[in-house]
């Protein structure tokens, strides 16, 4: 049997792309070759149809496949009778099918191969089963002395077969990969330092509550504390600020966030952060929040996230609430006093005596739209 090569080295490799790990599966093939030597065959007196078996060979002794040659010395049907006909057989196998390739051959005088045919893929026999050539070769030319293939009246037939065996799988990893980058951790050490309030160099008193920070990661996330320690401030002169309009969770939450980029408890405090987060011009956490409210929209708070979102000029969010209230005024029976749903809600009755302007955008929304909707709005925000 071959042996399985090894795969490759990388060096050996092309200059493509280079996976970290690799499997490289050889269909492991044992071929073998048979000489079969048929006397005196001109006397072959067989009649159309009738066969000539050889013994069983196999590819050593420790192989329990066997297989034989069959010839038709006059062909196997009316189609063939001019022809010799040869197949391969497999007698005996242990196993349901094995997979094979054939090649077919008459040694000449001179023992050099001669009309050779082969399969052109391997083929599936189980026990009994046969593949050849039906028109292997022409009689008369066969038997025609002046083409050398019957010297001294014998036929020799050389036969070579390739048996697929079981697959192997080799399989490793690239030694030229083996460095792991680890993962960035950037946002929980920063997280930690907020955490720890290690090497703070201002505070922050929020409704009384004090919290350490440090003025440098404040102005590189906000715009509004870069100023505030930029310029000769107050803040920036006693490194103090105080915050009385923002409550010390949604303080903690949007720290939070501009230390680690990160806000779990968004969605419990979407409405109180929106608005901390357009006061610090924090824009990624304006759309996260802006998110959060779309998910939330309901027939009773629908109103209110319009005013929220016309008070902190959140686009998005405020295209979304309208979309939504036209909605539930066309949609659910396409008469306009459903629009009652809505506009009956404490909300929508507080936004018609103190935003009259939403009223009327909404209203202008609703006239220009130029077919029915086909459901509430929901789409993605774009984040900054």
């Amino acid at each position: 049997m071959s042996r399985v090569p090894s795969p490759p080295p990388p060096a050996e490799m092309s200059s493509g792309p280079v996976a970290e790990s690799w499997c490289y599966t050889q269909i492991k093939v044992v071929k073998f070759s048979y000489m079969w030597t048929i006397n005196n065959f001109s006397f072959c007196r067989e009649e159309m149809g009738e066969v000539i078996k050889s013994s069983t060979f196999s590819s050593g002794a420790n192989d329990k496949l066997k297989w034989c040659l069959r010839v038709n010395p006059k062909g196997l049907d009316e189609e063939s009778k001019d022809y010799l006909s040869l197949y391969l057989l497999l007698v005996s196998c242990p196993k349901a099918e094995v997979r094979a390739k054939f090649k077919f051959s008459i040694l000449n005088a001179k023992g050099e191969e001669t009309k050779a045919m082969e399969s052109q893929r391997a083929y599936r026999f189980v026990q009994g089963k046969d593949w050849g050539f039906k028109k292997f070769i022409r009689r008369d030319f066969l038997l025609d002395e002046a083409n050398g293939l019957l010297p001294d009246d014998k036929l020799t037939l050389f036969c070579e077969v390739s048996v697929v065996q079981d697959s192997v799988n080799i399989s490793g990893q690239n030694t030229m990969n083996m460095v792991k980058v680890p993962d960035c951790r950037l946002a929980d050490e920063l997280g930690g330092l907020w955490e720890n309030s290690r090497f703070t160099d201002c505070s922050l008193c929020v409704a009384g509550q004090e919290f350490q920070a440090h003025k440098a990661i404040l102005a590189a996330r906000s715009p509004v504390f870069s100023a505030m320690f930029e310029h000769e401030m107050e803040e920036s002169k006693k490194n103090r600020v105080e915050i009385n309009d923002v409550e010390p969770e949604v303080f903690k939450e949007m720290m939070c966030f501009i230390y680690t980029d990160k806000a779990p408890n968004l969605d419990k405090m979407a409405d109180d952060l929106l608005a901390a987060a357009d006061k610090y011009a924090l824009e990624r956490l304006k759309v996260m929040c802006e998110d959060a409210l779309c998910t939330s929209l309901s027939v009773e708070n629908a109103a209110e996230i319009l005013i929220l979102a016309d008070l902190h000029s959140a686009d998005q969010l405020k295209t979304q609430a309208v979309d939504f209230i036209n909605y539930h005024v066309h949609h659910l029976t396409g008469k306009l006093h459903h629009a009652a749903e809505v506009m009956e809600t404490a909300g929508w009755k507080s936004m018609v005596a103190s935003h009259p302007h939403l009223v009327a955008e909404a209203y202008r929304s609703l006239a220009s739209a130029q077919c029915p909707f086909l459901g509430p709005p929901r789409k993605r925000l774009k984040q900054s």
